[in-house]
């Protein structure tokens, strides 16, 4: 197979002379590192490449002085931090290095938004781009795909995800053990870490009621009661998972009319395998009963993705009413609505009434197996 170039790489070269850190945020095992390889073989420039995780770099980086960090990189321009959020209030650090070193570019990289963003004393506002990495699209994968390629292998990526790693790998043994392991030991070890988590069987028992119920309306205190912990320590773990991207919240769509339900989530996946590997459930789709779930995580997901790579700023939602009409998925963009229901076969699916006599002028639209490729690519 050649090398897949992933969407961003070319968009972050262009914005890499223009003053401000590059920020590429996404799970672990995404392919950032690789990437970070490939922009370097492509860019020309001298460069310092340090690994947030080094303890003696991590230790240079916190003197917090100009001519220190003067020293550090001589007569390198290109300074690149990958796993980032390693590295204690980093935001400030290189907030302090953009503003003070005349022409140093850098590109900093991590599987978790909290330290680039959150805790930052200074935070990078008006300094940085941000890019975000996932597992690879299927824009991507039809760089070596054609039609027919991509149609024989959506099963295989309902079960098994997209990850850059499974996608190259043919046997399913393999794959499961794959998944497996970077559940067990990259997810839950970036879970650990933050907050200084004690045990990671609170949070695993909550991921796995969340892939049972994907697709669903998350009640916070169902899974409160299920799992023994407060409804506001649910709420806190829900906002860690999305923001180490594991999960993607989804809110509900309303005008506020009688019947629209106004307060409600659901939570997808960033990716198929992960979910499966959570529950341990790696059957294809003749033997399972969650196909429907498959489906709509994975086109939930790819849009994402889509929408993420080609900068189209939409508000998402799902739409539900208290007599039980409801639509999957819901974009807001420039004051037009769109909304779309997901079938992983059958199209002859009517506009629920509710929806047609309250936004008559909203493009409706019924995502299966024969269309879907125009709806993530």
């Amino acid at each position: 197979m050649k090398t897949i170039v992933r969407e961003i790489e070319k968009k972050i070269i262009t914005k890499l002379p223009k003053g401000k850190v590059i920020v590429i945020l996404g799970p672990r095992r995404v392919g950032k590192t690789f990437l970070i390889n490939q922009i370097i073989s492509k860019v020309n420039e001298e460069y310092l490449l340090i690994n947030g995780e080094d303890l003696i770099y991590n230790e240079l980086l916190q003197k917090r002085s100009i001519a220190s960090y003067g020293q550090l990189m001589g007569n390198k321009k290109l300074l690149i931090i990958d796993e980032a959020q390693k590295i204690q209030n980093i935001g400030s650090v290189l907030k302090l290095m953009i503003d003070n070193i005349e022409g140093i570019k850098i590109i900093a990289t991590g599987s978790s938004s909290f330290d680039l963003s959150n805790r930052t004393g200074e935070p990078l506002t008006g300094r940085q781009y941000i890019f975000y990495l996932y597992p690879f699209s299927q824009s991507e994968l039809n760089q070596y795909e054609n039609f027919i390629t991509t149609n024989s292998m959506l099963t295989e990526r309902l079960v098994y995800g997209s990850y850059p790693e499974i996608v190259l790998m043919k046997d399913r043994t393999e794959k499961k053990e794959y998944l497996l392991n970077i559940v067990n030991s990259y997810l839950m070890k970036d879970l650990l870490e933050l907050e200084n988590l004690k045990s990671s069987e609170k949070l695993y028992q909550m991921l796995k009621l969340l892939a049972f119920q994907t697709g669903s309306q998350v009640s916070f205190n169902e899974i409160s009661l299920k799992v023994r912990l407060s409804v506001k320590t649910v709420e806190r773990y829900l906002d860690l998972l999305s923001k180490v991207f594991v999960i993607f919240r989804l809110g509900s769509f309303s005008r506020n009319l009688r019947k629209e339900i106004t307060r409600s989530s659901k939570y997808y996946f960033y990716d198929n395998g992960i979910r499966n590997a959570l529950i341990n459930n790696f059957n294809d789709e003749t033997s399972r009963d969650d196909t429907g779930k498959l489906w709509e995580n994975y086109l939930v997901s790819e849009r994402i993705k889509y929408q993420s790579y080609n900068y189209l700023f939409t508000n998402n939602y799902f739409w539900r009413t208290y007599d039980k009409q409801e639509i999957d998925w819901i974009e807001e963009k420039d004051g037009k609505i769109s909304a779309y229901e997901f079938k992983y076969s059958d199209n002859r699916v009517k506009i629920p009434g509710g929806w047609k006599n309250n936004y008559p002028d909203s493009e409706y639209r019924v995502i299966t197996k024969n269309n879907y490729l125009d709806f993530i690519t």
